[in-house]
């Protein structure tokens, strides 16, 4: 006959996880179960099926940008993409405000405002040469550069190409932005106003770099629209325009 043998501390112990992992299960919701069996799969290294590739997250993540600055740069190229969204406006040149008020104070607001309109004018036509500039920018994005993108905020993959690319964009950018603000007449009317301002008695002569201000605030207001639908994307399923698009931003939910 077989001697019943005594439990040992071991077997208490297994026993007692067991318990837990059932009480764990019941006060679970079916979803937290497979996520949590989901992120054991991805330890294991053990894809459940219809999982993504590396490089699909890649694909996925330059599909959304690219959908983001279309967007971006067709809204902002509009008549009064700039002018008339207060987000995106482009002022009178900081370093030359007291320019303006002065100007102002005399009566030649018409002349001030009519300037700011052209300026903004300039940055509106020069928005419709950003897309392929910024689309070629993004493909250089590596592999670890979309996962982690993926993993990071809302505006990450906006943070991400105005890190890398900010210099080179600019570079290439400015002489568009120049080209745009001679054609609209900007150059001129800023030109005019710093000339009248410079000939009055008892003033501080100024002469503000027009075309890299003007670059700066134009950039600015495409990467803010840009990073508004990279928001939308990560957010809005209904956003999401492709099944790439779909199936890489659902695993983040």
């Amino acid at each position: 006959m077989f001697t019943k043998r005594k439990p040992t501390f071991m077997t208490y112990f297994r026993n007692l996880a067991f318990m837990a992992m059932l009480l764990f299960a019941a006060a679970c919701t079916t979803q937290q179960i497979n996520q949590t069996l989901g992120g054991i799969g991805d330890v294991l290294g053990e894809g459940s099926k219809g999982g993504l590739s590396s490089q699909e997250v890649a694909d996925g993540l330059k599909q959304a940008l690219t959908q983001g600055i279309s967007k971006g740069a067709a809204s902002a190229s509009q008549e009064d993409g700039y002018y008339k969204n207060p987000r995106l406006r482009i002022p009178f040149p900081e370093d030359a405000r007291r320019v303006e008020e002065k100007l102002r104070q005399i009566g030649l607001g018409s002349e001030v405002d009519r300037f700011i309109l052209t300026l903004n004018r300039g940055a509106e036509d020069a928005a419709k040469e950003a897309k392929p500039i910024f689309v070629n920018a993004i493909r250089s994005m590596t592999i670890q550069d979309a996962w982690n993108i993926l993993k990071g905020d809302d505006n990450a993959a906006t943070q991400y190409l105005r890190r890398t690319t900010g210099e080179q964009l600019r570079a290439k950018f400015k002489p568009v932005i120049s080209q745009s603000l001679d054609k609209v007449q900007a150059t001129k009317y800023y030109g005019d106003i710093v000339t009248t301002y410079n000939r009055l008695p008892g003033v501080q002569r100024v002469n503000p770099d027009l075309e890299d201000y003007a670059t700066t605030m134009a950039i600015d207001g495409l990467f803010l629209l840009v990073a508004d639908e990279e928001k939308n994307i990560r957010e809005n399923p209904v956003a999401r325009t492709t099944e790439l698009l779909k199936r890489v931003f659902a695993r983040q939910e």
